[in-house]
């Protein structure tokens, strides 16, 4: 076990844009990859958003991901209008980095961590696939959000 989380080992680096189409295009051309398909965030029956630890159905946003090494992932997320992680961070900072997310074994574990730690849970979620969860927290002593993936079914 390693840092506060139970993990220092980085898993993703989220962006935050205002278009996805033309981004994706952009870092596929910079990587020499081919373009990745877009994908909705997923349906809110699965997804379960919670913004602000109220249900956010209306948070929606969608993403393209890069794998660019054995065991990280480069996030490109379009976020709609709805108040969220995603859209506040637009809002507030415009286009950019906005998250660095760290695979872990157990996430009610790991958010207890990070909460004592002094991180914020700001918005949690299942994937769309219903595969795993995300849990995003403000780190305003990091600089950034962490997030924390918890993938059910490796």
């Amino acid at each position: 076990m390693s840092g506060v989380i139970g993990t220092n080992l980085i898993a993703q680096v989220g962006f935050i844009v205002k278009d996805l189409e033309t981004t994706k295009k952009k870092w596929a051309e910079f990587l020499g990859v081919d373009v990745p398909e877009s994908q909705p965030i997923g349906d809110y029956k699965i997804t379960g958003t919670e913004f602000q630890g109220q249900p956010a159905p209306d948070a929606f946003c969608n993403m393209a991901f890069f794998d660019i090494g054995p065991n990280i992932q480069l996030e490109l997320i379009e976020p709609n209008n709805v108040p969220s992680t995603w859209r506040n961070y637009l809002n507030e900072h415009g286009e950019g980095i906005h998250h660095i997310a760290f695979q872990v074994e157990d996430s009610k574990t790991a958010k207890e961590s990070a909460e004592k730690f002094g991180l914020k849970l700001v918005q949690r979620g299942v994937y769309g696939d219903g595969s795993g969860e995300y849990n995003y927290f403000d780190a305003p002593d990091l600089k950034c959000v962490v997030e924390l993936l918890e993938s059910y079914n490796k």
